[in-house]
């Protein structure tokens, strides 16, 4: 898989998945208290989602993911 076939990138740290949600959530004009509602989490969570909190729960990322039309996908590090 090309590095270009990832629009937002990989991502290696909490701080770099919460600026590409950020950045998703800005591209679609959504504010916070919109995503966080469509998600079913706190605003506060979000914010903090965004912002790199390295204990935010993972089930509660993935529901922000989702709502936001994003997916997760592991592949081995170095994978063509």
């Amino acid at each position: 898989m090309a590095e270009d076939s990832f629009p937002y990138g990989k991502i290696r740290t909490a701080g770099e998945l919460g600026r590409l949600i950020r950045k998703k959530r800005l591209e679609d004009g959504l504010l916070q208290d919109t995503v966080a509602g469509l998600a079913q989490v706190g605003v506060r969570f979000l914010s903090e989602l965004e912002n790199g909190k390295e204990t935010a729960a993972l089930g509660k990322s993935l529901q922000v993911l989702s709502r936001l039309g994003l997916e997760v996908r592991i592949v081995p590090r170095g994978a063509p």
